[in-house]
């Protein structure tokens, strides 16, 4: 069903230097380039050590990662790639649960590894969300289906474990609600969060796992949740404005300090970064084009050091951005058939995944950028004191300004990302 080519193949194919490995399906003729082919979703296990893809056709494919490990087959547990039927095209997918950050820190300071704790665990949990509003939970050690879990009334479109190690998932439907599931309850137990008046096009859970956001595609709305309370809190856009666009993808930074959301009309896109906790639109960083309605931005995420933005847009298969900085620190050549949906990091950084579609994944390789004694500082004091906490604070208004990411120059609340180079790295 799937079939994977080797680095040196595909740099020898590609005039992409990042392109390091591509995924492809095996289709009958009779299906290819046939509505449900597509990609929606990719996700790493919360260890790094597997990879999700739904690659159309209501089939989800995991494959151990990396690809050409020699750990790949081992005598305590199946590592071998594993195809799961939906019966469904899948929209949204993830593993879980996520473990704490702190555990994450220790864990990637530890001599090694990930693998290790990976084969001790007798259960690795994935959400598959599909096209007739049913998620089913796998488990992707035995293969097994283990719930089903019913109540959406259209395609659930994102799906998200927080990270605080609990057996809890959220969902974001195109029937205009947001679920919260307990999965140690089965899912019996459900929290219905409703407030918007049209398809959710993505949803994301802040790190302290306070506050979900949620973009509707159509309605034009960012709405904040408290993940306590289960009540809404704000709507970050303020009302409705009188140019038609559609927003598409949301994703809050590692600290949780920073929201970014993704959206796109006939002539551009852009993302705006917003504080969660003021409501305060802090930088907009737009692109714009000449080919009207060739300019959709499908998804955008953090690098996990937080340091880096992801882009996936109709124009390009993968820029990354530092926020604050006016151009990228990496773009793709320029490809009106890249055809990006969707974009997923490898949880130790390094690495993006993009899901295309035509079905395919693609895998590149990611800018490391050493994080400043400030950056570090500033990562974990935010995880933890929201914005008016900060503010309280006896600060000089550098250190103010830094800690609340008001730093950024005012010139840059709109820049033009495009340039004439065809890649930059």
């Amino acid at each position: 069903m799937c079939s994977t080519e080797n680095n040196a193949e595909l740099q020898s194919k590609s005039s992409d230097p990042a392109l390091l490995l591509e995924l492809k399906t095996r289709r009958p003729p009779s299906l290819v380039d046939r509505a449900g082919c597509e990609t929606w979703s990719v996700d790493f296990s919360p260890d790094g050590a597997w990879f999700a893809w739904s690659m159309g056709h209501g089939i989800v494919w995991v494959v151990a990662w990396p690809l050409d490990s020699e750990d790949n087959q081992n005598g305590e547990i199946d590592r071998g790639d594993k195809s799961f039927s939906c019966g469904h095209p899948v929209w949204g997918l993830a593993f879980g649960p996520r473990p704490p950050k702190s555990a994450a820190v220790a864990k990637a300071a530890a001599p090694r590894p990930a693998k290790a704790s990976s084969r001790g665990r007798n259960i690795l949990l994935l959400a598959t969300g599909l096209e007739n509003g049913v998620i089913k939970v796998w488990n992707v050690l035995t293969g097994d289906a283990i719930l089903d879990l019913h109540g959406h009334e259209g395609v659930v479109r994102d799906l998200v474990f927080p990270q605080n190690g609990t057996l809890t998932l959220i969902s974001s439907s195109r029937d205009k609600t947001l679920r919260i599931w307990d999965l140690a309850h089965k899912g019996k137990k459900v929290q219905v969060l409703t407030g918007h008046k049209d398809w959710i096009s993505s949803c994301s859970v802040s790190s302290d796992c306070s506050m979900i956001a949620s973009v509707g595609r159509f309605d034009r709305m960012v709405c904040l949740w408290s993940l306590r309370s289960y009540t809404f809190i704000r709507n970050l856009t303020g009302g409705t404005h009188k140019t038609l666009y559609l927003l598409s993808s949301c994703d809050f930074s590692p600290d949780g300090a920073v929201l970014a959301t993704a959206a796109f009309s006939g002539s551009s896109w852009w993302i705006d970064l917003w504080d969660p906790y003021t409501a305060e639109k802090l930088a907009t960083l737009a692109d714009y084009f000449e080919d009207y309605g060739q300019n959709q931005i499908s998804a955008i995420q953090f690098s996990p050091n937080g340091l880096n933005l992801t882009i996936v847009t109709d124009d390009r298969a993968l820029r990354i951005w530092e926020p604050g900085k006016r151009g990228m620190v990496m773009q793709t050549r320029r490809d009106r058939d890249s055809n990006g949906l969707c974009c997923n990091y490898h949880p130790q950084g390094g690495v993006v995944a993009t899901g295309t579609r035509d079905g395919h994944v693609r895998f590149w390789k990611a800018p490391r950028m050493v994080p400043s004694l400030c950056h570090l500082c500033r990562s974990v004091l935010r995880h933890s004191v929201s914005t008016h906490q900060i503010e309280a604070l006896p600060l000089p208004k550098r250190i103010l300004e830094y800690l609340t990411y008001r730093n950024i120059p005012e010139r840059l609340k709109t820049c033009c990302s495009s340039d004439d180079e065809d890649w930059e790295g």
